[in-house]
């Protein structure tokens, strides 16, 4: 045996790399990986970090002739108008009537069709499935609100065969009862299919021998699938709802403002809504400004506390 002592990296008070030295070998050892990112940085730097100096429009008297840094600073102001106007908790009510509903229906959809489309073991019907199912997002929401009014309107082949059938007609594009179910089946058709990409490439990581050993112990298609393909991408399912979080409050003006009429604006009108009526169309930026950044800091809480209640229960979450 040598007496030579063998240097142990691992002992205490080694000399470990720094961070810099090891992202720079890092960086020499993926140099392609790390030029492909590029493109994605200046994006993000360009279109995501560099508007955020826009945000102290929020705490000005903006004027478009001045400038952000020469118009008049009102300080909170703006926050107080918004506060004090009376109809800001209608607006905030049925935002999150809206993002509720969303959530409990709109997202578990992807999942439940990707468990669907997994069982299918005809590769040829499920990728011409898989297609017919990805084309409604390509579709655009303008396409989708003119197909409603067609089936549902009064002339409409649903509106008809529901008057038939109970005896009455029901009025799916002015009654606000129905106003908000119809702006979640839309979004479900529409964008289902599209969201089963992520947890169709989930499902394709479990270990297919899971599955023999558990039909060799007695487990039927249920049981498989409760004890094997969902506990698989659960952490697929959390990570996918703690990002869905920050978007809460995001209900997506251009679609409401298509499906809106003076019959259902009671239940229509919600905070992105009055940002685009309010900023867009009256020029209030300052004021719409103001709002916006609210939304930012209740998505911002929100997916902070959800991120800890996954980590909680025991999934690793967003970060």
């Amino acid at each position: 045996m040598s007496t030579k002592a063998v240097a142990n990296p691992a002992r205490p008070g080694a000399r470990k790399p720094g961070y810099w030295r090891k992202l720079g070998i890092d960086m020499a050892k993926y140099k392609w990986l790390y030029v492909m990112m590029i493109p994605g940085i200046i994006y993000f730097v360009l279109f995501k970090y560099l508007p955020m100096w826009g945000i102290i429009i929020a705490f000005e008297d903006y004027s478009p002739f001045l400038g952000p840094f020469r118009s008049a600073w009102k300080g909170l102001y703006w926050f107080q108008r918004f506060f004090a106007t009376k109809k800001w908790m209608d607006y905030l009510g049925n935002t999150l009537i809206l993002s509720f509903m969303s959530i409990v229906f709109t997202f578990p959809a992807p999942i439940i069709l990707a468990l669907m489309l997994n069982e299918v073991r005809n590769m040829k019907y499920k990728k011409l499935t898989q297609t017919l199912l990805y084309m409604p997002h390509f579709i655009s929401i303008v396409i989708v609100v003119s197909i409603t009014y067609v089936i549902f309107g009064t002339d409409g082949i649903v509106y008809k065969a529901t008057a038939q059938l109970l005896g009455r007609s029901i009025d799916y594009l002015g009654d606000p009862k129905v106003f908000r179910w119809m702006i979640v089946g839309q979004s479900i058709w529409k964008e289902t299919g599209w969201g089963t990409i992520i947890f169709l490439a989930a499902l394709t990581n479990v270990d297919t021998q899971l599955y023999e050993a558990a039909m060799i112990d007695g487990a039927n298609r249920a049981q498989r699938l409760w004890h094997i393909t969902l506990p698989a991408i659960r952490s697929t399912i959390v990570l996918m709802l703690v990002l869905r979080m920050g978007s809460v409050l995001d209900t997506g003006y251009e679609h409401l403002i298509l499906m809106s009429n003076a019959l259902n604006r009671s239940v229509s009108q919600t905070l992105d809504v009055f940002v685009y009526q309010n900023g867009i169309v009256n020029g209030q930026l300052s004021y719409t400004s103001a709002v916006g950044v609210m939304k930012s800091l209740v998505s911002v809480i929100l997916v902070v506390s959800s991120n800890k209640i996954a980590h909680a229960l025991g999934e690793e979450g967003l970060y």
